[in-house]
Parts: structure tokens; C-alpha cells; sequence
């Protein structure tokens, strides 16, 4: 079983990452946010790909959901993460740190 503590110390690990505030959640941002943790620490919004968020739903429903919004449909999606342990926890923080890295700068 893994905490919002959990979250917060895998998260903070990864290259580049800070915690800023984000309205009553704490947001865990590299280039743009792609994780945020509930003020109780029992749940976190992370930004999958619709197709990452689709399997996640899938192959653990009862830890996973989509976000009830437009949001939900963009990638976020909701995590119990009392129902994860926290190899889980981190490789979805993970995942969802891949897609938040800076986007290379274009060549003129």
C-alpha cells in the first residue's frame, strides 16, 4: 500500500522535478506538471496518454479511473493509492515524467 509520502519522495527523485502548489493539491512539475497530490494524500491525478490511461483503467479498475471531466479524456486520471504499492506508484510517476520533459527546441 502506498501513501501520498510515497508519492511525494519518488516523485521529488526523478530529474528535474519540483512541488509547487496547485490550487488544494501539490503539483510535482519538470517542464509542466504531471502529477498532482491530494491534500489527505490518498489520491493523486496523473497524466497518462489516452492510450497509457485506457490500459491502466483496464488492468486495475479498482485503482484507476479516469478524471470526471474534460480532463479525464485528455489523459488525467484518478489513482487510489491505497490500492498500489509503491513499485506501482513509481512507475507511473514515471511514465507520466516521460511526457512531461521539455519539447526539444526546433531548428531554424
Amino acid at each position: 500500500m502506498a501513501t501520498g509520502e510515497d508519492l511525494r519522495r519518488l516523485a521529488l527523485a526523478l530529474p528535474g522535478v519540483v512541488e509547487k502548489p496547485h490550487f488544494d493539491r501539490a503539483a510535482f512539475v519538470v517542464a509542466r506538471t504531471f502529477v498532482t497530490l491530494a491534500a489527505d494524500g490518498k489520491t493523486a491525478n496523473f497524466k497518462f496518454a489516452p492510450d497509457e490511461q485506457a490500459l491502466k483503467c483496464e488492468v486495475a479498475s479498482d485503482a484507476f479511473a479516469p478524471v470526471d471531466n474534460a480532463w479525464g479524456a485528455q489523459g488525467w486520471t484518478t489513482a487510489r493509492l491505497d490500492r498500489l504499492t509503491q513499485q506501482e506508484v513509481g512507475a507511473a510517476l514515471e511514465t507520466a515524467w516521460r511526457h512531461a520533459q521539455p519539447k526539444p527546441r526546433k531548428r531554424r
